[in-house]
């Protein structure tokens, strides 16, 4: 899937609910709602296997209620509209990360080359530590 793919399926099935929210804003809080609630449905993300269904609940588990749903609260600012976009913002780079593999790390011996330069060092280092020693 493709990062075009994965915005238009979650702007197009994430529910947005709207509340009152504390912090900034002074007495206008009480009367605005500001803070956005987003809650998209697993099943609805499109486009995704399985097994990054699975990874997306064990990664997300935290932000992933009982009905298998993604939610997410933003309150950081006093506009309901970059509230919004932020918490559109997070859901996806939420996603996005947790969905990633990395690599496997393949092991490897260090070659003889490298040894033998090692080695060497070692022994300049000796000999300078040898060299301030004091004589008797």
């Amino acid at each position: 899937m493709n990062a075009r793919e994965l915005h238009e399926s979650i702007v197009n099935n994430t529910q947005v609910t709207f509340s009152r929210s504390g912090g900034k804003g002074g007495q206008n809080v009480n009367k605005v709602n500001t803070k956005v609630h987003l809650s998209l449905p697993l099943s609805f993300v499109g486009g995704l296997t399985d097994e990054e269904r699975n990874r997306l609940r064990l990664k997300l588990s935290a932000i992933i209620n009982g009905e298998d749903c993604i939610f997410l609260s933003v309150d950081d600012e006093r506009f309901q509209e970059s509230n919004r976009k932020i918490a559109f913002a997070r859901l996806e780079s939420r996603i996005v990360n947790a969905l990633y593999v990395p690599k496997k790390r393949k092991k490897t011996k260090p070659t003889k080359a490298s040894k033998e330069r090692k080695l060497k060092l070692k022994k300049i280092r000796s000999e300078i530590k040898k060299n301030r020693a004091k004589i008797f």
